[in-house]
């Protein structure tokens, strides 16, 4: 039970007056939760679209173009392996100097990482050092989103108006759709202007440089909530502190194991819907990539509506029925939709306007649908392990598996691996239903 002292102290907290310059609001932390995951996911965007576009040509020149991108996807999957050693490594930095030291460290890393990815050198100018340095850069972005974790997302949906809370939970998921349109939008325009000689010369280069600047201005945002006494005051009152990682897995396990596969279906079908369909596109049609892009711009407005769609959505069917929902639909559409990715213009605007509607109403939920059954205690250091093996099971090796089934067997083999996640996700919300927590071990 929540101690009614804490109670007061945080509604004190909560409710200062409005000439209070530290005033602490709900929607002081969205913004800031909004900004910082916006930089986040460009980051991650960006390479990913690299991955496809660059890296191949320019580490693995002498690999078959399918091949080169499998092993960009390798490569671009160790950052999801790496995350967790970032949350350890982070997690003791937290405990230690405090969050404004881990975010500034882990925000400077991972653009610092992602600018110097910038200036990758060719494979004729350096060898195989090229692919070392592309392994390199990438472990270093993958250690560093570990440690850019900073409780803002659990804050958010716990001291959110009760009436309003599904859509809190949606809020922090905004980031994706703003850091894909971004990501994709600047690459569609370096192709449709530049000459093939100078987007591979130069043009590739200038999405990387942005985001360091989308980093710096993150950085800022988020340091002005998490170091004001004001926040402090509050992070301590809902004991959103960091916790040894092996004590909060021995006290957690079955709720991160949940929260791993609950969203496996939503991460499946994150990758399959951002990544995978521009490689496809690249490699076995003969469409200019800029237009591919720009209908995935064009896409990201669903990728937003659904997202802000199933905060209503939560409130009318429940989050785990609307869970359950979405992964009978991802199953549905794993089984047809795929195929549209030969079917021209139109078969490639009905997969990604559909399919990123779908991944909006699934991905707008999956970050609350476990965070509540943590016990208080740990629940801000379990939040993060817990985000980690989802991305890592989920969506770190789905566009490697989705490509490689896909160049042996068809687009239909792709659409099975779908449907594998979609089935593990019944699965564990099935379990779920079966595992529910006392009142007494939450609080």
């Amino acid at each position: 039970m929540v101690d009614p002292n804490e109670t007061a102290h945080d509604d004190a907290t909560l409710h200062l007056d409005a000439d209070h310059e530290g005033e602490v609001s709900p929607a002081d932390v969205a913004v800031g939760v909004v900004i910082g995951r916006t930089s986040e996911f460009f980051d991650f965007f960006v390479f990913a679209v690299a991955s496809v576009l660059v890296f191949p040509a320019r580490v693995f020149p002498y690999a078959d173009p399918a091949v080169g991108t499998m092993f960009c996807f390798a490569i671009f999957a160790l950052a999801f392996v790496a995350r967790p050693f970032g949350t350890v490594l982070f997690n003791h930095v937290d405990r230690r100097h405090g969050k404004n030291a881990r975010l500034t460290t882990a925000l400077f890393m991972l653009g610092t990482a992602t600018v110097l990815l910038g200036f990758l050198p060719k494979y004729e100018t350096i060898g195989h050092w090229s692919a070392a340095i592309l392994i390199g850069l990438r472990l270093l972005q993958g250690l560093a989103i570990g440690g850019s974790w900073d409780g803002l997302a659990s804050l958010l949906a716990l001291d959110a108006p009760d009436n309003r809370k599904s859509y809190y939970t949606m809020v922090p998921q905004i980031g994706a759709a703003t850091g894909f349109l971004v990501a994709t939008g600047l690459f569609a325009y370096f192709l449709a202007v530049l000459s093939p000689e100078d987007f591979y010369d130069w043009g590739w280069r200038y999405p990387f440089f942005v985001a360091f600047a989308i980093n710096v201005v993150a950085l800022f945002a988020r340091l002005r909530l998490v170091v004001t006494p004001e926040y402090a005051r509050l992070f301590r009152a809902r004991e959103l502190q960091p916790e040894p990682i092996l004590q909060t897995v021995r006290a957690e396990a079955p709720t991160i194991v949940l929260g791993t596969f609950i969203p496996l279906s939503t991460f499946a079908l994150f990758h399959m819907m951002t990544v995978f369909p521009l490689s496809w596109i690249f490699l076995y049609t003969d469409e200019e990539p800029w237009r591919f892009l720009t209908i995935a711009s064009v896409a990201s407005a669903f990728f937003l509506a659904g997202i802000v769609a199933s905060g209503w959505l939560t409130d009318r069917f429940g989050r785990m029925n609307l869970l359950k929902i979405c992964a009978l639909l991802t199953g549905a559409f794993s089984g047809f939709a795929p195929q549209f990715l030969d079917g021209g213009l139109l078969g490639e605007i009905f997969f990604t306007f559909s399919g990123f509607a779908l991944l909006g109403v699934c991905f707008g939920q999956s970050s609350g649908v476990v965070a509540d059954r943590f016990s208080k205690h740990f629940r801000y250091t379990g939040s993060a392990i817990t985000s980690d093996m989802a991305w890592l099971f989920g969506a770190g090796f789905a566009p490697l598996a989705a490509l490689l089934l896909s160049s042996y067997f068809g687009l239909i083999a792709a659409g099975a691996y779908l449907l594998s996640g979609a089935i593990c996700t019944l699965i564990a919300l099935s379990v779920a239903k079966r595992y529910r927590r006392t009142p007494d071990e939450t609080a």
